[in-house]
């Protein structure tokens, strides 16, 4: 069987490798302009999006794996641009249905012969996606919907993820450093990821989690699980019909308030972010409808994500730093999520963040949308070396995508008056006040120590400075090696001084002599070839911003 795997795993490979051949000898020219010698090549943004396009083709040629992976992909702007963000954000997760004949041994290898399981099954499915479908079935003299695992899927998965580990090494010529350990670390997200999505029991567990967190609450409604008539490939549920979250014309009809519709459906997954923890990842319309009474139906819970008590604590400072349109607080947020590097420039994000809020405000100070400013934010990050956690990417995704269906809901839903909304109720605004209020006093009452403290440790220092006897140690930060580079100018600057001189002597004295006019001319003309070049190398004393105002504005023009 192992063998089998890995001979499907090395075939895999070389059809991976195939789909993209254009793109790595796109890739390796952008490197050497001409793939063996000459520069590097400068990349428009026009070429990223077609580069995208290609991509997105290839994804969709490969198959169930692979267009999971483009998902996973469009909520990483830490690893790609924001044109290939921007393409595979469209990737959609729907495939062909599998002949029922196939899917019928798979719910038979799990559950005995269909009539016996079932009072009644339609074979026809309802929804097809790359991992699994769903049926309609009859069970106890209900109506249930039937999700069966894809057949043969469990193999290809894994020969797919055996291809795209061999495929990493490769892949990482292409990027940056801290970009290759963001890389890597999505391929174990990635497989740790699909796994789960394919294990129904991981499924039913977390339906079953998240019904309990929001059994209160009459705005949403959750299938319930059917246990005797499901496994890890098989998932029974409730059967739930719906109208489609996104038809408005269908809403109007039925009479349903849809500002209403939206601030419920934000308010729902608020609570799930930050306070029950666990949310429903995959807020995409299809996975969304209404029922005639106004409740929000969620579907599929095989996507999903945790967020920790730490995180979910930055998230509400985010989220309050935002309303506020604090930047310092959003930076310093940020940063402590791990989102940002501590040794960013926080002038430049400090801009970033001031043109990403001003555009998005618009004429009235408070209508603006937290999906805008995220947008801005993003198309920065590939430009800095970042590492964004998995579940912050799928909080980012989710935010968008559940602002996106806000909004066709209502065109002038405010999201950030939402938001700010619940987390005044909740009580967040007020600890929030608390907390600063707290840290204040901290910081009077080690002012009022420092105060106490300073002066006498003052008049030591003046009194050993005016005997002669101060002695500062000063330890300077070099990361970039530029004192070790002006050290060996000076020394070569020395040597040639000194060779230039004893060359000059020695022909003065000796002119006819060549044998000893070369041989202290040589060493000089060779240290003056050194010190030459320790001013052609590039790492030295200039640097290049990586990003700044004015690029922002080129790109939002673009």
């Amino acid at each position: 069987m192992v063998t089998l795997v890995n001979l499907r795993a090395y075939w895999r490979f070389l059809v991976v490798i195939y789909q993209f051949f254009p793109l790595i000898v796109a890739y390796t020219r952008d490197r050497r302009k001409y793939v063996f010698f000459g520069g590097r090549r400068r990349v428009s943004s026009e070429t990223r999006s077609e580069r995208a396009e290609i991509l997105l083709e290839s994804l969709l040629t490969l198959g169930p794996t692979f267009i999971k992976l483009g998902q996973l992909l469009s909520t990483r702007p830490d690893i790609l641009p924001p044109e290939y963000i921007d393409v595979l954000g469209s990737l959609q997760d729907d495939v062909p249905p599998a002949p029922w004949s196939e899917s019928k041994v798979v719910l038979e290898e799990e559950l005995g012969p269909v009539d016996e399981a079932f009072d009644s099954f339609d074979t026809d499915p309802i929804s097809g996606a790359s991992l699994g479908q769903v049926y309609v079935a009859e069970y106890g003299g209900e109506k249930v919907a039937v999700k069966i695992r894809r057949p043969g899927i469990e193999a290809l998965v894994e020969a797919d993820l055996r291809a795209i580990r061999w495929l990493l090494p490769l892949l990482m010529r292409f990027i940056g450093q801290s970009r290759a350990f963001s890389l890597e670390n999505l391929a174990d997200e990635f497989a740790k990821t699909i796994r789960e999505e394919m294990d129904y029991d991981e499924e039913a567990q977390t339906l079953r989690e998240i019904q309990q967190n929001f059994e209160d609450d009459d705005a949403i409604v959750i299938p319930e699980p059917v246990p005797e008539r499901s496994d890890d490939r098989v998932l029974t549920m409730e059967y739930l019909p719906g109208t489609k979250i996104n038809d408005v014309a269908a809403l109007d009809e039925l009479g349903i308030d849809r500002t209403e519709l939206a601030t419920n459906l934000q308010r729902t997954y608020l609570q799930m972010i930050v306070e029950d923890g666990v949310f429903h990842a995959d807020p995409h319309p299809g996975n969304l409808s209404v029922m005639d009474d106004g409740r929000i139906i969620f579907y599929d819970f095989g996507m999903h994500g945790e967020v920790d008590p730490f995180i979910q604590e930055k998230i509400v400072e985010f989220y309050i730093a935002v309303a506020n349109q604090d930047v310092d607080d959003i930076l310093d947020t940020l940063i402590e999520m791990g989102t940002l590097s501590p040794n960013v420039d926080r002038q430049v994000m400090g801009d970033v963040m001031e043109l990403a809020i001003a555009d998005a405000r618009g004429d009235d100070i408070e209508q603006y949308r937290v999906n805008q400013i995220l947008e801005q934010v993003e198309s920065t990050i590939y430009e800095f070396p970042l590492r964004l956690p998995r579940n912050l990417a799928l909080v980012l995704r989710v935010a968008g995508v559940v602002e996106g269906v806000c909004v066709t809901l209502d065109p002038n839903f405010d999201f950030i008056s939402v938001a700010t909304d619940y987390l005044t109720e909740q009580g967040y605004r007020e600890e929030s006040v608390q907390k600063i209020i707290e840290n204040a006093g901290q910081q009077g009452q080690q002012t009022v120590k420092s105060l106490i403290r300073v002066p006498p440790k003052l008049e030591r220092v003046l009194d050993r400075a005016d005997r002669d006897n101060l002695t500062v140690n000063v330890r300077l930060e070099d990361s970039r090696g530029v004192l070790d580079k002006l050290a060996k100018r000076l020394v070569y600057g020395i040597f040639l001084s000194f060779g230039f001189v004893s060359t000059i002597i020695v022909y003065t004295l000796e002119p006819q002599n060549f044998v000893a006019v070369g041989a202290a001319g040589l060493p000089t003309a060779a240290v003056a070839i050194l010190l030459w070049r320790s001013f052609r190398t590039r790492s030295g004393i200039k640097a290049k911003p990586q990003f700044t105002r004015q690029n922002l504005r080129e790109r939002r023009e673009e």
